[in-house]
């Protein structure tokens, strides 16, 4: 399995501490390749301090200079949020600058606050994705950009610099409700999962893609790779401690900038699975949702966050696994020796792993 660091730049309540953020979290960012992490990620986030990254493009050029082999990821580019043919140029110079290191993750976004402060309607993001993933993605492999949509009209034009490495299998897409699983099968994407619901319903999503891309695509569909929220340590006491409060804290920043408790999911096209959770939010109160969010992600001892990964692989069956270990206000050095703990005592094993079986995973899941 391949194992990868995401960074998320997540800010607090003063502004004024916004440079140390970025100084902290880029010093983090420097130790992925020589810790023997595969991959780097970023996240498109914007206007609040939850994720400080309005741009992962121009962080991953960035990265791509100080670094070597390590594989650079989106996670991703929110494409309503932007020009296609803007996205096109970006990822192709991205990825001749680095070597062909760019591993392009895309979405279409869930936060009202960004939606109206980049001007787009919400209403619209299913329908301007699978439209502008449609025009990226045939570009970056035909070196050709030209559309005639209901929201993108694009004459014909050449891709320059031209692409020279195929993304066929380097395309991957941000998705946590049923309805965008089974639009990223739709575009022919890898699914990048976040986990915000018990993995035995990720489960059931990933088979409903398997099937929906076989049928598509007549072609089996790409491993997908989760992301999970770290709090590793020797001391099992400790790391649950640090998951109550650091994981907890993260999924309560997550309720705030999405607003997942906000009554506009009622009246909002396409996000039927936050329309749910939102009920459920304002019936429940937010305490069990932080406390499911926790466990569902990777806490206690180097041996106890291996198994949680591998029990997440027995389920969902990803082929990659990515880290994130600085969140909510860890200090710097609480952060590192996270990081260095997870990539010394927990990353070599998740690495030995070998390929998912699709066939037994498909019986095993048939039987549950």
């Amino acid at each position: 399995m391949r194992v990868g660091y995401t960074t998320i730049f997540q800010g607090g309540g003063d502004p004024a501490d916004d440079q140390r953020v970025y100084t902290d979290e880029l010093r983090l960012c420097d130790l992925a390749e020589p810790l023997g992490f595969e991959m780097l990620w970023g996240v498109e986030h914007h206007f609040t301090s939850y994720t400080m990254c309005p741009d992962p493009v121009q962080f991953l050029s960035y990265m791509a200079g100080r670094t070597k082999d390590i594989l650079l990821g989106s996670g991703a580019v929110i494409l309503p949020w932007h020009d296609p043919v803007r996205v096109a140029e970006q990822v192709t110079m991205l990825d001749l600058m680095s070597g062909g290191r760019f591993i392009f993750g895309m979405g279409r976004g869930l936060g009202r606050i960004e939606f109206e402060g980049l001007r787009v309607p919400m209403d619209e993001s299913r329908a301007r994705f699978v439209e502008s993933a449609e025009i990226v993605m045939r570009a970056l492999e035909t070196g050709v950009l030209e559309a005639d949509g209901q929201y993108y009209q694009i004459p014909r034009r050449d891709l320059r610099p031209q692409p020279t490495k195929s993304f066929r299998d380097r395309i991957y897409a941000a998705a946590v409700s049923p309805e965008s699983v089974r639009i990223m099968a739709d575009v022919g994407a890898g699914i990048l999962i976040n986990p915000q619901k018990d993995w035995q319903e990720v489960s059931e999503d990933m088979r409903t893609y398997r099937q929906q891309f076989r049928e598509l695509k007549g072609t089996e569909a790409p491993a997908p790779m989760v992301t999970g929220w770290v709090c590793c340590d020797e001391d099992p006491v400790k790391a649950k401690d640090m998951a109550q409060e650091y994981i907890g804290a993260y999924y309560e920043s997550v309720m705030s900038h999405y607003e997942l408790g906000g009554r506009h999911f009622a009246n909002t096209q396409g996000y039927e699975y936050y329309r749910n959770l939102a009920s459920y939010i304002q019936n429940k109160g937010s305490s069990k949702v932080v406390d499911n969010f926790i466990e569902l992600q990777i806490y206690g001892t180097p041996d106890e966050c291996y198994e949680r990964i591998v029990d997440i692989r027995s389920k969902v069956g990803n082929d990659g696994f990515n880290a994130v270990c600085s969140f909510s206000g860890m200090t710097h050095e609480m952060a590192e020796a996270n990081m260095r703990l997870f990539a010394e005592k927990v990353m070599p094993r998740v690495k030995q792993l070998p390929a998912v079986d699709f066939a037994e995973l498909e019986a095993a899941g048939a039987q549950s």
